[in-house]
């Protein structure tokens, strides 16, 4: 059974069948087949998305719409180039501190990236950088937002991992994910002076700080509304989400009176669209779980791995591999719905710091983001400078080299993700 369920799913994906469908589809074949109860599929259907911590997906979601259409990247971008200053490589900088903080609002990789590539696309091509250098930039840029707080990934983590909570997620997200931003910094503008290109960035004029400061004021804080509310206990994550979206319907129709009411329909029926395709593919992938955990097809591999006795370096060093690779082909809810229920038992058997593990696997989704084929984000960024994918190979390596070298020191430095947490009072 265990290989008919695999098979069946693989057989599916090879047909081109959307992923979640075809999660949904190989664990109802399997239910079917070993005579679990077809019942088991609506209800499991049901029970996938019937949990609190998942009505938080949609309405962040929405609040990042929201400040995307509100016009706060523009201001994130003016606040940015006026602290980098006139430098070779600046724009480069720009680019990647608008990423990090545009993750602090919404936890969506692919549409920061398309905020900030919207803006920073023509500037940098007009300063001097190649295409492929600037997208590749942006799409690794925009997969720390998975990393820093709010996170629909960690949202997800959490929903599958009840004893890792999402406050000390968020926690434990901040400095591995702006680790991450300071190493594809280096890393873009080591590319940028060894190619000279960027060297007309001192050209471009630099927005006074003082006004780019007030003008940017109203984005900045909203980070801070929504991590200092879940820390002073004022409000949930969930509630946190649903501050987050009225905080910007109020600077964007209020503040920047930049959205109007045909907008924010238009921003309702998006968000509503995004959030369906999320949802879907959670609960029809909560039909594999239920197949797969009942038919205790994780369990006998995760003792398999264990029993092999392999060192406790070699297994971490093996599963970041693993992740590495699917990364590649599949989505990050789709991962953590098939590798999860295999990599939780080895996790506990090890005594690895579930909040930890949680970071270290989605740094791996992170990398994923901007490493083809699939490389969501990367396919947004090309797409909007209208070049093929291939075109960026040269560039984006370097960027995926990059932050794999940061995933590898959190992974061997555990302190690195967990001490912010264990400040706040979040872990013992």
């Amino acid at each position: 059974m265990d290989w008919l369920l695999f098979g069946v799913f693989i057989l599916l994906m090879l047909c081109g069948v959307p992923l979640g469908i075809a999660l949904g589809l190989a664990g109802t074949a399997i239910i079917a087949v070993a005579g679990l109860g077809i019942m088991s599929v609506p209800t499991s259907v049901y029970t996938g998305i019937a949990k609190y911590p998942l009505l938080a997906i949609p309405v962040f979601v929405l609040a990042g719409l929201i400040f995307e259409r509100a016009g706060v990247a523009r201001s994130m971008v003016n606040f940015a180039s006026s602290l980098v200053g006139r430098r070779h490589g600046g724009l480069a900088i720009t680019a990647i501190l608008v990423c990090m903080i545009l993750g602090g609002i919404s936890g969506s990789g692919p549409a920061d990236s398309a905020a900030v590539a919207a803006i920073m696309l023509p500037a940098m091509a007009k300063a001097g950088y190649p295409k492929p250098y600037s997208a590749s930039l942006i799409a690794a840029g925009g997969a720390t937002d998975i990393l820093i707080p709010p996170s629909i990934a960690l949202i997800i983590y959490s929903l599958l991992v009840p004893q890792a909570t999402v406050p000390a997620l968020f926690a434990a997200g901040i400095v591995p994910g702006m680790l991450a931003g300071f190493t594809l910094i280096v890393v873009g503008v080591w590319l940028a002076r060894r190619h000279g290109f960027g060297a007309y960035d001192a050209a471009e004029p630099v927005p006074p700080l003082w006004g780019s400061f007030k003008e940017a004021l109203w984005g900045l804080a909203a980070p801070v509304i929504i991590l200092g509310g879940m820390r002073s206990g004022w409000f949930t994550p969930t509630e946190a989400a649903v501050v987050a979206a009225f905080y910007g319907l109020f600077v964007g129709v209020v503040v920047y009176r930049s959205l109007t009411w045909t907008q924010i329909v238009d921003v309702l029926a998006e968000a509503a669209e995004i959030a369906a395709v999320i949802l879907l593919v959670v609960a029809l992938a909560s039909v594999f779980a239920w197949a797969s955990s009942t038919l205790g097809t994780f369990d006998r591999l995760a003792k398999t791995m264990v029993g092999a006795g392999a060192p406790e370096i070699a297994v971490l060093l093996g599963i970041t591999a693993l992740l590495l690779v699917a990364g590649m082909f599949l989505d990050a809810i789709s991962i953590y719905f098939i590798f999860l229920p295999l990599l939780l038992p080895i996790a506990l058997h090890y005594d690895w710091n579930l909040v930890w593990f949680g970071i270290i696997i989605t740094m791996n989704l992170a990398i994923g983001q901007f490493t083809p084929p699939m490389a969501v984000n990367l396919m947004v960024t090309c797409r909007m400078a209208q070049i093929p994918i291939e075109s960026t190979l040269p560039w984006v390596i370097w960027f995926v080299l990059g932050m794999t070298g940061t995933l590898l020191l959190v992974a061997f430095v555990p302190e690195i993700a967990l001490w912010l947490p264990r400040s706040l009072g979040y872990l013992d």
